[in-house]
Formats: structure tokens, C-alpha cells, sequence
């Protein structure tokens, strides 16, 4: 049954897919710590749900804004 829905797109998805910004902990670079307040400030809670590919996006964005603030 799909009963996760994604913060972004609104789509419903399989609640065993869900990804989460905690996710952003494992890597280096942006720092987890960054990453939650660049989040935060878009208004995505640690909790809140995405999809797979939504989630890909705001890895790839967070990683460009991170980028483009340590020049």
C-alpha cells in the first residue's frame, strides 16, 4: 500500500522508500550541520518524507549551494 507521500512532489509512495534529509549525515561534504539549516530554511523539517528522486535533487542542490558559499 502507498501511504508515504513526498513533501515535494506530492506523489504517494511505499512507506519502506521513504528517504529523509538524516540521510545527509553520511556524507562530508556539506557538513550535516549545514545541511540542516540550509533545509531548514526552505522550510524541510529532519522528519519530513521524500521520494527517491526528489531526494537526488535536493542532494545535488544542497551540494551546489554548499559549493557556490565556500568559494
Amino acid at each position: 500500500m502507498k501511504n508515504a507521500q513526498c513533501k515535494k512532489c506530492l506523489k504517494k509512495f511505499y512507506e519502506k522508500d521513504i528517504y529523509t534529509i538524516q540521510q545527509f549525515q553520511y556524507r562530508k561534504t556539506p557538513t550535516y550541520e549545514w545541511s540542516i539549516k540550509y533545509f531548514k530554511k526552505l522550510g524541510i523539517i529532519e522528519w519530513d518524507s521524500f521520494c527517491e528522486k526528489c531526494m537526488s535533487f535536493y542532494a545535488k542542490e544542497s551540494e551546489k549551494r554548499w559549493n557556490e558559499s565556500n568559494i
